[in-house]
């Protein structure tokens, strides 16, 4: 079974977490490790369905 999980972010939050991803590869890779699974979580992240929802505060 697979499990789903759901983010709910706005723009300055997506724009964060991209630019941590690249920072980490970038690191790791002066360091001389594997980025394999930084690359996947990247991947993963940008093709992930973007969707509009309304919020509303009570």
């Amino acid at each position: 079974m697979r499990d789903a999980y759901h983010l709910y972010l706005n723009g300055e939050e997506y724009s964060h977490i991209i630019e941590f991803l690249i920072e980490m590869k970038n690191r790791m890779l002066i360091e001389g490790k594997y980025t394999d699974g930084v690359d996947d979580v990247l991947c993963k992240f940008l093709k992930a369905k973007k969707k509009k929802i309304k919020i509303e505060y009570v």
